[in-house]
């Protein structure tokens, strides 16, 4: 099976690989419903199995149950959708059966609409094998067909004439704009689309190209510069998306300046400009904390590395410093109340010292 990587390499040897992201043919066509199948990849996807009209009618007239429905499509913690039909095959009260209910609400409100009048952005499709499709983007508009139409009944599709090489990233440009997507399924679309874009960029420089800019990424993906550093903050860390996942609502411009926060405040409290992964681990931890109402852990104040001296400006502050009592100058240093212990305190005591001395010694 060709890699991904592969099929990059390949467009790349072709003229107008620049244009990749943006010359897509497409056309829309009018498809029966059930040559058209989700992408079980995509994380927006409701674990949903489509029902037979049949199926879907022996339910409404009570001639089939729900545990005769779960045998018949191994539906175990999924939904089955069929026509004017869906029923929650999750285990009862748990969370994945809790969103499954309000995805089923919000897929029938859209169905009342499908079933009155035209949907005004219709999903994407690809051909696959057999003269079959697979859903690009909008697959609760598609579910909402399915409620509407059943899975006998046609719809109005916009097709690729080939499946994107980079579907992620496509996904992601069709999505960009769109208010009414769920925000971790936005924040999951971003990290795939990065994966891909950052891959497609390797393989440009492996063959002797250029990478993509910060700049050319974000045009890449059909955002702005600002959207971008909103994205890129957000998925920093895991805890962020698993609030979304979990049904946090906090706009996230909100949650972008709750993360700034505690990023700036665990740099200040360790003396750090640069975060590792033990430290991005820690700050994990610490919004954890913060999105579930709880009280921060702070670091002890042996936390720091070591102490440090700012750089001295001249060789009669570096004199002054080495031959004189610097306890006994003006520098503002409280010495008596000074903790010896806090490493962060002396720190800062060591650089008023400095200060002072670059300033008195500079004049």
């Amino acid at each position: 099976m060709v890699s991904l990587e592969q099929e990059m390499a390949s467009a790349l040897r072709n003229e107008g690989s620049d244009t990749l992201f943006i010359d897509q043919p497409y056309d829309y066509k009018s498809i029966f419903l059930n040559r058209v199948f989700p992408d079980k990849t995509n994380p927006r996807f409701l674990p949903a199995i489509i029902m037979s009209d049949r199926h879907a009618y022996q339910v409404a007239t009570r001639q089939l149950t729900k545990k005769q429905l779960i045998e018949i499509y191994d539906a175990n913690n999924k939904v089955l959708i069929g026509k004017g039909c869906a029923v929650n095959c999750c285990e009862y009260g748990s969370l994945d059966w809790k969103k499954a209910n309000e995805s089923i609400e919000s897929i029938i409100e859209l169905a009342d609409n499908v079933a009155v009048s035209e949907i005004i952005q219709v999903p994407t499709l690809f051909p696959i094998a057999d003269g079959n499709y697979q859903i690009l983007t909008g697959h609760r508009r598609f579910f909402a067909m399915i409620y509407a139409h059943g899975a006998d009944g046609a719809a109005h599709f916009k097709v690729y004439d080939d499946k994107p090489l980079l579907q992620k990233t496509k996904q992601f440009q069709e999505n960009a704009s769109r208010e009414d997507l769920p925000q971790y399924g936005k924040l999951r679309a971003f990290q795939d689309a990065i994966l891909e874009i950052e891959l497609w960029s390797t393989t440009r420089k492996r063959m002797g190209g250029k990478g993509l800019t910060v700049k050319e990424t974000a045009s890449t993906l059909g955002i702005s510069m600002g959207a971008y550093d909103n994205y890129n903050v957000l998925t920093r860390y895991p805890v962020v998306i698993e609030a979304y996942e979990n049904g946090n609502v906090l706009p996230f411009v909100k949650m972008k300046k709750m993360v700034l926060a505690v990023e700036s405040e665990f740099k200040a409290e360790t003396d750090k400009t640069l975060l590792n992964v033990a430290d991005k681990k820690q700050i994990n931890g610490r919004l954890a904390k913060l999105l579930n109402g709880e009280a921060a852990d702070k670091p002890k104040p042996s936390s720091v590395s070591g102490y440090r001296f700012k750089p001295v400006s001249s060789a009669n502050s570096l004199k002054t410093l080495l031959s004189s009592n610097v306890m006994e100058l003006d520098t503002g240093v409280e010495w008596d109340a000074l903790d010896w212990q806090d490493k962060n305190a002396v720190n800062k005591a060591l650089t008023s010292v400095v200060e002072y001395l670059n300033k008195n010694n500079d004049e």
